[in-house]
């Protein structure tokens, strides 16, 4: 009975722990189907059945542009007040104070579009074109104005560090818009981005670690490696950390030690000892009981003898001149016995006959004239004949 009792209870034990992993397992595909969007699904767009009594109260947004924005935008606000009069808000240009206002009326339905309108007066106050301004009232579009101006003190180095974003003939910036399916418009102390929220994300790092001295082609290229591993189901939910490069930062400038290095002495609260005058240093000596002829006689045989060892030192430098260099020691030449025995002397013979019969060098640019003598043998010869 004990041992059917033990049975029957390490089988409810093993069918309860089949079903909390069986649980765990469900609540794992629960979240990974929560994660993943589905391919070709789309939010449905905000109409005027879900909200039929507008808003409120009025909202309204004012933002400033530079002077030399002011003939395009006088240019292209005539579309500007279409765009954003489907979505029922009033846009208005101050050209005295320089400013572009946007505020909702009484029609205006959606409350973020508000919002999206405010978007669009920044980013034509940013240098950024109209055609593409415009994408920012789609709903699957926002947009990030990245300040960068105050990221690096030193202006020289900010403009080769902006410099390097864009790259040659603006090539790095035409890559990351590429990967990131982004619009990245670099305009003075901003950087201006327009797409989706992934590819938003992707500019913003990329252009930070551009200002903090990080080359944008590592990051372009972790991203071109991130893509392709996009594509493939597989691997959509592992972690990618294997398959990315790991670029190290490499510190090349090291601060240089000076070569004297002065070691700092222990603080001492007394003053230092005072320093020994003349006349101690005689006294000590015992020359200060001397007479005057004794210490000057004293002082001109110490003199002779720095005289004769500057002699001595001065005789040793002249005569390094005469002394003769080492000589390496003379290597006699063998001379290799010859293999033969005797020499082919016929052989020789006809060597030297045909050098003889080549001509050697080219022939005369002009030839010479012949000479007068064999012109006469040659008369000579006709008479006779």
């Amino acid at each position: 009975w004990s041992k059917m009792a033990s049975s029957s209870h390490a089988d409810g034990v093993s069918d309860a722990q089949t079903g909390k992993k069986s649980k765990k397992t469900k609540n794992q595909v629960d979240e990974s189907e929560l994660l993943t969007v589905p391919d070709g699904w789309k939010e449905p767009a905000f109409t005027k059945d879900d909200n039929p009594r507008g808003l409120l109260e009025e909202s309204s947004f004012a933002t400033l542009f530079p002077k030399y924005r002011e003939a395009y935008l006088k240019e292209c606000w005539p579309l500007v007040e279409k765009a954003l009069g489907e979505e029922y808000i009033k846009p208005s240009l101050d050209l005295i104070e320089g400013s572009m206002t946007v505020c909702t009326t009484k029609k205006t339905f959606d409350p973020y579009a508000i919002v999206r309108a405010r978007d669009l007066i920044k980013l034509l106050a940013r240098s950024v074109p109209f055609e593409q301004a415009v994408r920012i009232l789609q709903d699957d579009v926002a947009c990030d104005i990245i300040k960068i101006g105050t990221l690096v003190r030193n202006r020289e180095r900010f403009v080769k560090r902006r410099q390097r974003l864009i790259g040659p003939k603006g090539s790095t910036l035409k890559a990351l818009e590429l990967l990131t399916n982004c619009y990245v418009m670099v305009q003075g102390n901003t950087v201006s981005a327009l797409g989706p929220y992934s590819g938003l994300k992707e500019v913003r790092k990329v252009v930070m670690d551009t200002m903090k001295n990080i080359h944008p082609i590592y990051n372009i290229k972790t991203l071109m490696i991130k893509r392709e591993l996009s594509k493939d189901p597989d691997l959509r939910m592992q972690c990618w950390e294997r398959f990315l490069p790991n670029f190290r930062h490499k510190n090349l400038s090291k601060r240089k030690e000076p070569k004297k290095k002065s070691v700092k002495k222990e603080y001492t609260p007394f003053p230092p000892a005072q320093p020994e005058s003349k006349v101690d240093k005689e006294l000590a000596t015992g020359e200060f009981f001397l007479r005057e002829s004794v210490k000057r006689r004293k002082k001109m045989e110490e003199i002779k003898v720095k005289q004769a060892e500057a002699l001595t030192k001065k005789q040793e430098k002249r005569n390094k001149a005469f002394i003769p260099p080492k000589e390496k020691p003379f290597m006699k030449k063998t001379v290799k016995a010859p293999t033969e025995g005797k020499l082919d002397i016929e052989a020789l013979k006809e060597k030297v006959k045909k050098a003889k019969t080549k001509k050697l060098g080219a022939p005369p640019v002009n030839p010479a004239p012949p000479s007068s003598s064999t012109s006469n043998k040659k008369k000579k010869n006709k008479n006779k004949g």
